[in-house]
């Protein structure tokens, strides 16, 4: 080969790669000058950004946010929490009304501002059929960026989960300080180990073709090296669970601090412990999402209904009580309801949708049996307030509620039951029918001693010594 043809293949290398990088060095300049005329607060205000697109949904992580943000307001008393929100249909009078109705937290506007995104519905997952996980968090960088270019915030907490943020962040609005706290991975050591299963997010002729499954498991590969680069672009990350923290911990290659969700547990110790009752009322309380397996409930409840007596089958019955997002939530419940017709449980089965505290409170109070049935959930902050409320927890047998909640060494210190299929859950159920009454109250007993290790004030003293160890007083943050 003669040096002219070596030559002009370097300059062809060259220019290709010159085509390729100056565009994006010419966007990276772009949004950083952008981001130099973004609006910031006044210099002696310490603004906290809270980035949480659906802040008004009202499910366990939401919960967290507002615990988050009244946490912080007590504690660093002049400051501004600023809440990104793609919720525009809700005033903030409104947001917070719910907040009290839904979790019993009050919440005062005083040092508050809502940032409202307009382009929250570039990460529903509605909009991509595939690479639905690349698709979002690419989408959610767009989304970081409309948020900090409304307003900068000296400290960007992330408490959705959305790391492909953190590099806009860091890098474009130079933000000193960030924080992520973490209820579940994007993706997951087991979301690697389950590409040839049939599961809410992998679609059977994916698990079914092996050439389909190995370019989906590259995918997935390729993504969570991704995702671990993009996670180290924050200073702190603080996850709910023991399993929340060993996936995150080998994905994104760091250590992070695990801090337990907030869970009310006060309004629910106060309920009765009674076995007295003559119906057995089984409870689930989830948000109506596709990986909370709701069709699983059905399942059970329908085989467990088969298995009894039809004389007695009129002394159980199944309540579904969950909040609904948007209209494919609400789409997921017609189906359930359907799914439960077409079992012959409907009139043994009722749907609640986006219930009131004290309704929750109620009904929680009539029930003697939570339902939980998410596999690999990450932490299940409504399975504790189950176990306050001494009720028996029957849950899914993986993630945070066998790590974390329904943990026992013996009988003596059972505080509830673990299933994972339909049979082990109908055998659990019958169990659980057939103790007596002294057996019930003991673990009902165990089970709310063992939910006191996680409550408020404890996620709030973890929660603000992580954030205060970075944060040099009067609200100045240390250099990272």
């Amino acid at each position: 080969m003669s040096w002219c043809c070596v030559y002009a293949q370097i300059v062809d290398v060259i220019t290709i790669t010159l085509w390729i990088v100056l565009p994006i060095i010419a966007i990276i300049v772009c949004l950083k000058i952008a981001a130099g005329r973004a609006r910031r607060l006044s210099d002696d205000t310490l603004v906290f950004g809270l980035f949480h697109p659906y802040c008004n949904a009202g499910g366990g992580g939401e919960r967290v946010l507002w615990i988050t943000v009244k946490s912080l307001i007590e504690k660093y008393r002049d400051c501004k929490c600023v809440i990104y929100t793609g919720d525009v249909d809700a005033s903030p009078e409104e947001i917070v009304y719910k907040v009290k109705e839904r979790f019993n937290i009050d919440i005062k506007l005083d040092n508050i501002e809502f940032i409202y995104l307009r382009r929250r519905w570039l990460i529903e997952s509605k909009y991509y059929p595939i690479f639905t996980l690349a698709a979002q968090s690419l989408s959610s960088m767009i989304l970081g960026w409309e948020a900090m270019s409304l307003c900068v915030p000296d400290v960007f907490i992330d408490t959705m989960g959305y790391a492909f943020t953190f590099p806009i962040a860091r890098y474009i609005f130079n933000i000193k300080l960030i924080i992520s706290y973490i209820h579940y991975p994007t993706i997951s050591t087991d979301m690697l180990e389950s590409v040839n299963l049939s599961a809410f997010n992998n679609r059977k002729i994916i698990a079914n073709n092996p050439i389909l499954s190995w370019i989906k498991l590259l995918y997935y590969k390729l993504f969570a090296r991704c995702y671990g680069y993009m996670g180290r672009c924050c200073h702190v990350a603080m996850v709910n669970s023991t399993w929340t923290k060993n996936h995150i911990d080998s994905i994104w290659r760091i250590t992070s601090v695990l801090v337990y969700p907030p869970c009310s547990n006060a309004p629910f110790t106060v309920l009765e412990l009674n076995n007295s009752r003559t119906l057995y009322n089984i409870v689930s309380v989830a948000q109506f999402r596709a990986e909370k397996n709701h069709s699983l409930q059905l399942r059970v409840f329908s085989s467990f209904l088969a298995s009894i007596p039809e004389s007695h089958r009129y002394l159980y019955r199944l309540t579904l009580i969950g909040g609904c997002r948007d209209e494919i939530d609400r789409s997921r419940v017609d189906s359930l309801k359907l799914e439960s017709l077409s079992l012959g449980i409907d009139d043994s089965v009722e749907f609640c949708i986006n219930m009131e505290f004290n309704e929750l409170l109620s009904r929680i109070n009539e029930s003697i049996i939570g339902l939980h049935t998410m596999n690999n959930e990450h932490f299940g902050i409504g399975i504790v307030e189950f176990m306050a409320a001494g009720l028996i927890p029957l849950v899914h047998n993986s993630g945070g509620p066998r790590s974390d909640i329904v943990c026992f060494d013996t009988e003596v210190d059972r505080c509830g039951y673990l299933a994972d299929t339909v049979d082990s859950y109908v055998k659990c159920l019958h169990e659980i029918v057939d103790l007596e009454d002294s057996e019930k109250l003991k673990i009902q007993m165990n089970a709310r001693s063992r939910a006191a290790l996680f409550d408020d004030d404890k996620f709030c003293f973890k929660f603000i010594e992580v954030v205060d160890s970075l944060i040099e007083h009067p609200g100045i943050i240390k250099d990272l």
